[in-house]
C-alpha cells in the first residue's frame, strides 16, 4: 500500500496537528490501526478531524518523562500521523476507527488549546524516507525476521498465517510485527525513531530474542 496519493513529502502534512497519547500503540506508515474511541475528549477530536483534514497523531507518553500530569503525561518527541481511512459509530456512542499511517513527525512545540484535546506543532522534515513506499526492502534480514517469529510463535504456542505471512513484502512484514508486536512502550518507541526498515527489523529480531530469553528463564520465587 502506497502513502496516501494526497501527501507525497513533507510539504504535503499539516505543521499543526491533534495527537492521541497512547501507550503501546505503534503507528508506521501505510500500516493500519483500529481504535476504539470513547473518551469524550478524543470523541471529540475525530469529530474535528471528520470536519477538517481528517488526520490525527498517534503518539506514546513517555513513561520516564516529567513535568506532566495523569491527564496530559509528558510525551516522546516522535509520533506518526494517521489519516483516518475508516469509521463506524456504535450504539453506545462509542467510535470505531481506522487510521492509516502517513509519516512519522517530530513535536516542536505543543499548543495552548481551547479544545479538550492535545494539539502539536510538529515536523516532518527528518523522516522523508516515510513517502517513498518500500524504500530500503532489499537490506532488510528478512529470513532473521521469519525465524525471529518462528521462535516467538512456538515459545507462545500461537497460530499465525503463515501463507499470508510468507507473501507480505519486506516493509509490510516488519512492520506489521512491529505494530502487533506485544512489546513495552520503551521498544515500540525504538522502533517508531528506527532510521531506517533495517534498523528497525534488528530492534525487533533483538527484542523478539530478548524475550524469548526472559520467558525460558528459571520461574521467579514468591515472596
Amino acid at each position: 500500500m502506497s502513502t496516501h496519493a494526497g501527501y507525497r513529502s513533507p510539504a504535503d502534512c499539516p505543521a499543526v496537528i491533534p495527537v492521541f497519547p497512547l501507550p503501546g500503540a505503534l503507528l508506521l506508515p501505510r500500516g493500519q490501526m483500529p481504535l476504539n474511541i470513547f473518551e469524550p475528549r478524543y470523541l471529540a477530536m475525530v469529530d474535528d478531524a471528520l470536519r477538517t483534514d481528517r488526520v490525527i497523531g498517534m503518539i506514546q507518553p513517555d513513561p520516564e518523562g516529567s513535568g506532566g500530569s495523569p491527564m496530559n503525561p509528558r510525551l516522546y518527541r516522535v509520533g506518526c500521523l494517521g489519516r483516518l481511512t475508516q469509521f463506524a459509530e456504535t450504539g453506545d456512542g462509542r467510535y470505531l476507527i481506522s487510521l492509516t499511517g502517513i509519516s512519522r513527525f517530530r513535536i516542536e512545540s505543543e499548543l495552548a488549546t481551547a479544545s479538550a484535546y492535545r494539539r502539536c506543532q510538529v515536523s516532518y522534515d527528518d523522516f522523508a524516507v516515510d513517502f517513498a513506499a518500500r524504500a530500503g526492502e532489499e537490506r532488510v534480514d528478512r529470513e532473521g525476521v521469519l525465524k525471529a517469529l518462528r521462535d516467538f510463535v512456538e515459545s507462545n504456542d500461537l497460530k499465525v498465517d503463515w501463507a499470508g505471512i510468507e507473501e507480505a513484502p519486506n516493509e509490510a512484514l516488519v512492520n506489521a510485527l512491529c505494530m502487533m508486536s506485544p512489546f513495552g512502550v520503551r521498544e515500540k518507541q525504538a522502533m517508531l525513531e528506527a532510521q531506517d526498515l533495517k534498523t528497525r527489523a534488528e530492534i525487533l529480531i533483538a527484542v523478539t530474542q530478548m524475550e524469548l530469553v526472559r520467558g525460558s528463564g528459571p520461574e521467579p520465587t514468591l515472596q
